[in-house]
């Protein structure tokens, strides 16, 4: 029982950055973000045992973390998000450096996206190997370097129109 614990410790300790970013390219929020990191990685205990080794464990985790994001946004009315998170976002400028501003911004501009658009983005930025990104998203790696290269172009439009603003 104790090395299941400890496993589950040391993927806990590896993969919960970075699925923390993931979760917040889709809320935009602390809180929700927390809370689905929390959700995502109570799956993971829950079936742990399940896990085969057919992928790699970080690429297992991500597709539990990308259904319970896709859940909670299924379940939440879109409308209240979309009020909310101009408003989470002024809140959160106070409490900003100009540097964590623009983070800030940037996930802003990330949330604006399609949901597709949103994991393969929040994969490149946690530097996610494109390998492992076209696993996770379920496209081949060539394919996944063209959508890379519009996504960013898409991003640096939105980015753009903010800083007219």
């Amino acid at each position: 029982m104790a090395s299941r614990e400890e496993a589950f410790r040391e993927i806990y300790e590896a993969n919960s950055k970075k699925i923390f970013h993931l979760c917040y390219g889709y809320t935009g929020d602390d809180d929700a973000a927390n809370d689905l990191l929390q959700e995502t990685f109570l799956k993971v205990w829950q079936n742990l045992h399940k896990f085969r080794n057919q992928a790699l464990v970080s690429t297992w985790i991500y597709r539990i973390a990308v259904n319970t994001c896709l859940t909670y946004l299924r379940s939440e009315k879109r409308q209240a998000k979309d009020e909310l998170t101009p408003q989470i976002a002024e809140n959160k400028r106070e409490e900003f450096s100009e540097k964590n501003e623009q983070v800030a911004l940037l996930y802003k501009c990330i949330s604006k996206l399609e949901e597709s658009e949103r994991i393969i983005i929040t994969l490149v930025l946690d530097e996610v190997p494109y390998p492992e990104i076209a696993d996770v998203s379920g496209i081949s790696e060539g394919n996944l370097r063209v959508k890379i290269y519009r996504i960013k172009q898409k991003l640096t439009e939105l980015y753009n129109q903010h800083e007219r603003l």
